[in-house]
C-alpha cells in the first residue's frame, strides 16, 4: 500500500493549508468563541469551500462532486484540524452526506444531498442515545408506521452540528429490542420538523452539539433511507468514514501544536540558552514526533483501505483511531509543557489543541475501544 500523496493530492493539501491559514486562522475560532456565535461557524465560508469542490471530493459526480476518495479528503480535513477550522466537514460530508450517499435514492439524493454538496444546506446525523456509548445498535427512539407516514418520537444526544443542520438524519428502531442490530431504520428529519425541538450544548473545546427532542415527528415514508430495518450497516459505514475523517482533523491539530512548541522551544532562552538544547526536552519533543509521523501513516492507510473496500479496512479505522486518541492528547499535553506555564492561559493558543483533543478523543470511539473492536476483529 502506498502511503505517500500523489501530486493531485499534495496540489489539494497545499491549497487547503494556504485558503485556511488565510481565511480560518485560530484567531478566527477564538473570535467565534468570545462573541457566542449563534452557528459556531461561517456559512457563507462554507458556501466559498464548497466552490473550491471540497464538500464534493468524494460523492458521485451526478450527484454534483468530484468522485475521489477519502485519501484527497483527508488532506483537507488534515489542514482544518491544524486551524481549528470549526465548518462541518465531519457532521454534514461524513455523516448525514454519506448516510445519503450510501443508501439514498437517486430522488433523495437530488433532493437533500446536492445542495449540501453545493454549499447551500448541511447535514448532521443522529445516532447516539443515552447510555449508548459507542455502541451504533443500542437504539430506543421508536418510528411508529401509519400507512405512508412514520411517527418518530425519542431523545439523540451528541448530534454534532445539529443545532444548525437543515436537515439531519435519525436512526430509529421500527422493529426489535432496544440492542437488536435487525430493526434500525434511517430518516431524513428536517430542522423545523413539527415535534423536534433541538438544544444546542457546547462542548469543552467550544464546539457544539445538540440535543434532540422527537415528540411524535411526522415523516414520510419516502424519507426512509434503503430498506426498512437495514440501518445499522450503514451506520457502521458512515462512522468508519468520520472516524477516518476525525483522525485526519487529528493529525492536523497535533502536528501545528508541536511545531508551535518547537518554535518556542527555539526561541526561549533559560540560564543563557535556549531550552531547545536541554536533552530531556529534546527527547520528549522526539517522542511526539515520532507519534505524529505514526499517525499520518495509520491514518493513510485506513483512508486507502476504505477507498479501495478492502476487507481489513475496519482494522485499520481502529487502528488509527486508537493511535489518533492517544497521540493527539500527548501531543497537546507535552506542547502546553513546552510552553511552561502560560501554556495553561488563555492568551496562548495551544490551550485549544489540548481541549480539541479530549473531545476527539472520545468521539467515534476512544482509544481502549477500538483496541478492543481491532483485537475482535483480528479474531484474538
Amino acid at each position: 500500500m502506498n502511503l505517500s500523496l500523489t501530486d493531485e493530492q499534495q496540489l489539494i493539501a497545499e491549497t487547503a493549508a494556504d485558503f485556511l491559514a488565510e481565511k480560518s486562522p485560530v484567531a478566527r475560532f477564538r473570535a467565534l468563541r468570545d462573541r457566542g456565535d449563534e452557528v459556531g461557524y461561517s456559512k457563507a465560508l462554507w458556501k466559498e469551500m464548497a466552490e473550491l469542490g471540497w464538500v464534493g471530493i468524494p460523492f458521485d459526480e451526478k450527484n454534483g462532486g468530484a468522485d475521489m476518495g477519502m485519501a484527497e479528503l483527508i488532506t483537507v480535513l488534515e489542514a482544518a484540524g491544524a486551524c481549528l477550522a470549526p465548518e462541518p466537514f465531519i457532521s454534514s460530508i461524513l455523516l448525514g452526506g454519506q448516510a445519503l450517499s450510501l443508501a439514498g435514492s437517486d430522488e433523495q439524493k437530488k433532493t437533500w444531498l446536492d445542495p449540501m454538496i453545493e454549499g447551500s444546506t448541511c447535514l448532521a446525523l443522529a445516532s447516539q442515545e443515552t447510555g449508548s456509548r459507542y455502541n451504533l445498535a443500542r437504539v430506543s427512539t421508536q418510528a411508529e408506521r401509519d400507512g405512508d407516514t412514520y411517527k418518530l418520537t425519542g431523545e439523540k444526544i451528541q448530534v454534532i452540528d445539529g443545532h444548525a443542520a437543515d436537515h439531519i438524519v435519525v436512526s430509529v428502531r421500527t422493529s426489535g429490542g432496544e440492542s437488536d442490530e435487525a430493526g434500525i431504520s434511517l430518516f431524513v428529519v428536517a430542522a423545523d420538523a413539527a415535534g423536534l425541538t433541538r438544544t444546542r450544548q457546547h462542548r469543552v473545546d467550544h464546539r457544539s452539539a445538540a440535543l434532540l427532542q422527537l415528540d411524535g415527528v411526522s415523516v414520510d415514508a419516502s424519507a426512509r433511507l434503503g430498506e426498512e430495518g437495514a440501518g445499522l450497516e450503514i451506520l457502521r459505514q458512515v462512522t468508519d468514514l468520520a472516524t477516518v475523517g476525525l483522525c485526519a482533523e487529528m493529525l492536523g491539530g497535533m502536528n501545528q501544536a508541536f511545531q508551535s512548541a518547537l518554535g518556542h522551544l527555539k526561541e526561549r532562552e533559560q540560564f543563557g540558552v535556549k531550552i531547545g538544547t536541554f536533552q530531556a526536552l529534546k527527547h520528549r519533543a522526539a517522542r511526539v514526533f515520532m507519534d505524529i509521523e505514526l499517525c499520518r501513516s495509520s491514518v493513510m492507510a485506513a483512508a486507502r483501505a476504505l477507498d479501495a473496500g478492502d476487507d481489513n479496512a475496519a482494522q485499520l479505522v481502529s487502528l488509527a483511531k486508537a493511535t489518533c486518541s492517544d497521540a493527539y492528547v500527548h501531543a497537546a499535553n507535552e506542547s502546553v509543557q513546552f510552553f511552561g506555564g502560560v501554556g495553561v492561559t488563555d492568551e496562548y493558543d495551544v490551550g485549544f489543541y489540548m481541549k480539541r483533543a479530549r473531545v476527539c478523543e472520545l468521539t467515534f470511539g476512544d482509544a481502549a475501544f477500538h483496541r478492543d473492536r481491532w483485537a475482535s476483529l483480528r479474531s484474538y
